[in-house]
């Protein structure tokens, strides 16, 4: 039995997943390959270095330091400034490649404790790229690089945005690197009933759900015989919507981690996992 971790994407949602790794390792499961789109690369990035209860630990401090580390910080008027400049995007990533190298203890994929994977959307070929070896924060900058929020992310000569643009939970790709059983590490969005768009700020983040929701769908839908596929709890009374989807808004971080880590230990017990 091949087990694949596979973390998806969600911003500041993503300090779930933390809650949910926590839970994993404290249950026994361990992962023999992991795979992540955005926020899930970068918690799956820090797990694959340490792949145990300390580095666990350490991913949820990081995530406890969010604020601090300034990766969405900035009064409004900076961050039009920002957007002045750059043409393309409010923030500048810098203090993300900080936290990045700071949190990280090699530099390149292949020296991770796991073998471990992330997705970007290349922007010349218009197409999903995945990273298995080479620059590892490099990489997961690139499959962060939310539009409008972060600039595009070079690297050899290409130019790369966020990873859920192309395939924010990659189900798909943990199958057909041979996982037979897979679990989900999601924010709880794909649960979430859509609505029509009232604003027009809503309308492209109702357009991108969409997109992302039909193709992990449709990967659920053609899991071959023999594949399990687990999606974790995130435990959360509050179903995510899109007045939820604040990027900037640190304040459940630790409510987030605490209450996916005692759901997906529930889900464990269930499972006899």
């Amino acid at each position: 039995m091949t087990t694949a971790f596979v973390l998806g994407g969600g911003g500041l949602l993503g300090a779930s997943e933390a809650g949910m790794l926590r839970a994993l390792v404290e249950g026994g499961v361990r992962a023999d390959l992991v795979l992540g789109t955005s926020v899930g690369a970068l918690n799956g990035a820090v797990f694959a270095a340490d792949p145990t209860a300390a580095g666990v630990d350490r991913l949820v401090g990081l995530w406890q330091g969010v604020d601090e580390a300034g990766v969405f910080s900035g009064s409004l008027f900076g961050r039009v400034r920002n957007l002045a400049r750059s043409g393309t995007h409010l923030h500048p990533n810098e203090p993300l490649r900080d936290l990045l190298a700071a949190a990280l203890p090699v530099a390149r994929i292949e020296d991770l404790a796991l073998p471990f994977q992330c997705v970007a959307a290349s922007i010349e070929r218009a197409t999903e790229h995945w990273f298995t070896s080479g620059d590892l924060v490099g990489a997961v900058l690139a499959s962060a690089a939310v539009p409008g929020l972060l600039p595009p992310v070079a690297l050899d000569g290409e130019h790369f945005l966020d990873g859920g643009l192309v395939d924010s939970i990659p189900v798909g790709r943990a199958v057909a690197l041979g996982a037979t059983r897979v679990f989900v590490l999601q924010v709880g969005r794909v649960e979430a009933p859509l609505a029509p768009p009232t604003r027009p700020w809503e309308v492209a983040l109702v357009a991108f759900e969409i997109a992302r929701r039909h193709r992990f769908a449709g990967a659920m839908a053609a899991l071959p015989e023999g594949v399990t596929v687990h999606v974790l709890p995130t435990g959360d009374p509050v179903a995510p919507s899109l007045g939820q989807l604040r990027y900037r808004d640190a304040a459940r971080v630790a409510e987030r981690v605490a209450l996916a880590s005692a759901a997906t230990a529930t889900y464990l017990d269930g499972i006899g996992s």
